[in-house]
């Protein structure tokens, strides 16, 4: 029994980054679905935006201050402007256009074009030399190949459908649908999207650098949701400046999805990023974005009696197949920084006998 418990700890504290990020895939996947009901009964998402980090920043400052007193690096003038640009790419401007992006498409469709950051992280990783590959190495060629897998998994789900599969129940939660016709493929819609991914990627990116200089997750995820408010604040402004009444909400879905949007997804989830990026890196952080698409994808056709295409689950296959191999190639990152710490051990036990 002891022995087995072991073992369960051991495979805990192991993959505890990986567990951790499958459950905030999970948290993401909930968030699609209760912003998009709270958008179709009329909220604004840039005042979305805004509250929910209103929220998640007073949510998260007591566990900042009283937690991160010791270790937490003291604020400079070259910190804050870091804070401001890492607010600007991963919440003001991302999260305003992201959200304008679902309010017009789908939860299914916006979710399946953002796994393109992935990819795009891993891209710009190698370029700015946070990332190594080694093509003479198999875990190397691992990480392209799963890389381009998982980026034609995602087109597949996203340009074909094929045929529709059949219904096997009614519906059990019934959202309305948007007024007016939607083009999932529109060039406007595309482009939004695809200025998101690519914001979204250099936001990981450079939350590895930040981390590096100011390691106290706590506080960096409660100055990002600060700031980023403010700055969203100052969007909406002039956004919704013909429409006051836009700021105001009732006790109703609007409510309760700024609620989950703020304690769950702008605070926890962002902390457990930014943790899961200082121990694995940003490219880790991002591999695990297709499981949201899968679950998007399920949980729409079971619960909300979404339309669910062949294209979908033969590209979910593919993204999971992807996802793995770029997971494996990772792992050999692993095994070369402890041949590397071995040599140099060797290298100082060595120097040391000379002596």
């Amino acid at each position: 029994m002891e022995q087995k418990n072991f073992s369960l700890l051991f495979l805990y504290r192991e993959f505890k980054p990986h567990i951790f990020m499958v459950l905030s895939q999970v948290g993401y996947t909930f968030l699609y679905f209760i912003t998009e009901a709270s958008f179709n009964h009329g909220m604004s998402p840039y005042v979305y935006v805004t509250y929910r980090h209103v929220v998640a920043g007073v949510v998260m400052f007591p566990f900042a201050y009283f937690l991160e007193r010791k270790i937490r690096p003291k604020l400079t003038c070259s910190l804050f402007m870091e804070f401001f640009v890492l607010s600007v790419l991963g919440i003001s401007l991302t999260l305003n256009v992201y959200f304008a992006c679902l309010r017009d498409t789908s939860p299914t469709f916006v979710a399946s074009v953002i796994n393109t950051i992935a990819s795009l992280t891993f891209i710009i990783a190698v370029v700015l030399r946070f990332e190594v590959v080694d093509l003479r190495n198999p875990h190397g060629i691992a990480k392209v190949i799963g890389s381009l897998i998982s980026l034609a998994g995602v087109m597949m789900i996203t340009l074909y459908k094929g045929p529709i599969m059949k219904d096997l129940w009614r519906p059990l939660i019934h959202i309305q649908p948007k007024s007016g016709p939607i083009n999932d493929s529109g060039l406007k819609g595309s482009l939004l999207t695809v200025a998101c991914c690519f914001t979204w990627s250099l936001w990981y990116i450079m939350q590895a650098s930040t981390l590096k200089r100011y390691p106290a997750q706590l506080s960096l995820t409660t100055w990002m949701c600060f700031i980023g408010a403010a700055q969203s604040a100052l969007f909406t402004a002039i956004a919704e400046h013909n429409n006051p009444s836009a700021w105001i909400i009732g006790l109703n879905i609007d409510l309760w999805s700024t609620i989950y949007g703020g304690i769950v997804v702008g605070g926890l989830l962002i902390y457990i990023q930014l943790w899961c990026t200082e121990k694995k890196g940003p490219v880790f952080v991002t591999l695990f974005n297709p499981l949201s698409t899968i679950f998007v994808t399920i949980l729409a056709y079971f619960v909300l009696g979404e339309k669910l295409y062949l294209g979908s689950i033969i590209g979910s296959f593919i993204v999971i197949i992807g996802l793995y191999l770029l997971l494996w190639g990772k792992e050999g990152d692993k095994e070369v920084d402890f041949k590397t710490k071995g040599i140099l051990q060797q290298n100082n036990e060595d120097l040391e006998c000379r002596i």
